[in-house]
């Protein structure tokens, strides 16, 4: 499955930088057809009932595309996936989409966990230093923990950065026991 998605998402996003297309609305067009498609049982029979033949399909997908404001490629896309019987695909091709072109436009994204609601000056320092770690622009996505006691915990993809006084705890108890 990774790997039916992830050249749907090569593909789509050579597309959406030859075409110059905003990479966030052709995503938030997928996720439109994706989350109708998940909502609409009688949708999701049409598209994947080998029986209906694909020009009826695609005008299904033409009304929908018209209705919806969907650009032309999104549209083509999500014909190609119909006429190859791949719909089931669709949310696993836009999450390896999004993988695809923030990677391609130098995006990464930063779970950041603290202790208490950050101000506008100290996210904005968080979000530099990250960038100048990274060499990329970041989108930073801020929750909160209390049990972390104090300073915070950033996520880069598979990396964490643990400066929470809960972390530096644990790690000396782990240096006083051994």
């Amino acid at each position: 499955m990774a790997s039916v998605a992830s050249t749907y998402a090569r593909a789509f996003a050579d597309v959406v930088l030859h075409d110059r297309l905003d990479a966030d609305r052709s995503v938030a067009e997928l996720r439109a057809i994706a989350n109708l498609l998940a909502k609409s049982i009688e949708l999701r029979r049409i598209w994947e009932n080998p029986a209906v033949p694909a020009d009826q399909k695609r005008r299904v997908l033409d009304v929908i595309a018209e209705r919806d404001g969907i650009s032309r490629q999104v549209r083509n896309l999500v014909a190609v996936l119909i006429d190859h019987r791949r719909t089931h695909f669709l949310e696993p091709i836009i999450n390896q989409l999004e993988k695809e072109l923030d990677a391609r436009l130098g995006f990464a994204d930063a779970e950041i966990t603290s202790t208490r609601p950050m101000g506008d000056s100290e996210k904005h320092a968080f979000e530099s230093q990250i960038a100048r770690l990274t060499g990329k622009k970041v989108r930073a996505h801020y929750t909160q923990d209390a049990s972390l006691l104090g300073g915070a915990i950033v996520r880069l993809g598979s990396t964490i950065y643990d400066g929470s006084v809960r972390g530096q705890l644990e790690r000396i108890k782990e240096a006083i026991s051994s």
